[in-house]
């Protein structure tokens, strides 16, 4: 499985080489900031807006195979203390014969911000790394910013309460059973096979998992259904090539397939 890793490492060094006579970012994806509503406990709920280019897509945070992972920095906000990012249910769709994890679509991605100190001015700000995807992978790096209002919850906007509507289900929600854990040694890592108790929800289901740790690689797992129960198998390496502690509690899994998906948090061992 790590080989076959490091193959689609290969192939997407190869895709995302653009010739020289293409577009430039901002004619592939064009991010906004929507401003949103303040919530009933003091946070606020706006939205990035990513406009894509008939024909390109971008990627969910677990990309898959050959996947660009995105990444946010709200360094440059103000008077912020945290950022949740909302993510909607993604599509699976295929490049270069590789799974991946996005969309193929304008996206909405909710935000909940929660200021530093409550009732003064907010600013969100932040530097973007995306991919973006046609015949050709290309990274893109774009700033967004602007300044939150501070009123009621008043008009809610449309789209963001749609894309917060289309996010997974969670394990309760979905009627999730027990999460058993198996983890064994493997050379330079882990294996890693969960069993999940869950009906299924559509056809192509795709069990993604998440360590938790940004230090930790996880593969893409393969997926089996019998009856009431889906499993997943996959291998969990260090990204510097150390030992590791495996924290069952932090691990994530998401069931995506092509009816709804599902979103849970953690396992027990066996």
């Amino acid at each position: 499985m790590f080989a076959r890793y490091l193959l689609s490492i290969v192939l997407l060094a190869v895709t995302v080489v653009a010739p020289a006579s293409a577009r430039t970012p901002q004619d592939m994806v064009a991010v906004s900031i929507l401003p949103g509503w303040r919530m009933a406990d003091g946070t606020l709920m706006a939205a990035l807006r990513f406009e894509l280019a008939p024909g390109w897509k971008t990627y969910w945070r677990a990309p898959g195979e050959a996947g660009i992972p995105p990444r946010f920095d709200w360094r440059g906000s103000r008077n912020v203390g945290a950022v949740e990012v909302l993510w909607p249910t993604p599509q699976q769709t295929t490049t270069n014969g590789l799974r991946t994890i996005g969309y193929s679509h304008d996206l909405i991605l909710p935000v909940r911000i929660t200021p530093a100190r409550t009732g003064e001015p907010v600013s969100l700000a932040g530097d973007l790394e995306i991919g973006v995807c046609s015949d050709i992978c290309v990274p893109v790096e774009t700033e967004v910013s602007l300044d939150l209002p501070l009123g009621g919850d008043g008009d809610r906007d449309p789209r963001i309460a749609a894309a917060l509507a289309a996010r997974p289900y969670t394990a309760t929600e979905a009627g999730v059973g027990q999460v058993i854990c198996r983890v064994a040694p493997v050379a330079g890592g882990m294996e890693l096979a969960v069993e999940i108790e869950m009906a299924q929800m559509g056809a192509r289901e795709m069990v993604v998992v998440e360590s938790g740790d940004p230090e930790l690689w996880v593969a893409q797992a393969e997926t089996a259904r019998a009856g009431g129960r889906i499993s997943a198998r996959t291998e969990i390496y260090h990204v510097d090539g150390r030992g590791f502690v495996l924290d069952r509690s932090a691990l994530r899994f998401t069931v995506l397939s092509t009816g709804d998906a599902v979103d849970i948090r953690g396992c027990t061992g066996r």
